[in-house]
């Protein structure tokens, strides 16, 4: 048990460290301020202004900083929510294919020949 304790703390600590370089760096890039509400953050509530990945792989943290954005901790959640709701409508949406049946311009041509 305490090698197994030593690989769990070992991961977590190497996640915190990654989580705290690539959350610095993009603190020194982009201005304290939501991407999707535009609140505004200080050093009093900084803690609350998180990292996002677009592409939603925390692996993957260019030095350029484009897979980041910063969000206050309410849009990075519904964000997170967002996307795990989205695949679950992928999944139902193949299996509920519907086709439209109705052609509200089928008798278009009809319609303009009666009117001269």
């Amino acid at each position: 048990m305490d090698k197994l304790d030593r690989i769990v703390a070992k991961v977590r600590s190497d996640s915190e460290e990654r989580d705290k370089s690539y959350r610095e760096r993009a603190l020194k890039m982009y201005p304290w301020i939501c991407g999707r509400c535009s609140r505004e953050f200080s050093r009093v509530n900084l803690r609350e202004l998180t990292v996002h990945h677009r592409d939603h792989n925390h692996d993957n943290n260019p030095p350029d900083g484009s897979n980041w954005e910063l969000l206050c901790v309410y849009c990075h959640d519904n964000e997170h929510s967002r996307y795990i709701d989205s695949e679950y409508a992928e999944t139902t949406a193949d299996t509920q294919k519907s086709t439209t049946t109705h052609n509200p311009f089928a008798d278009l041509a009809a319609m303009l020949k009666e009117k001269k």
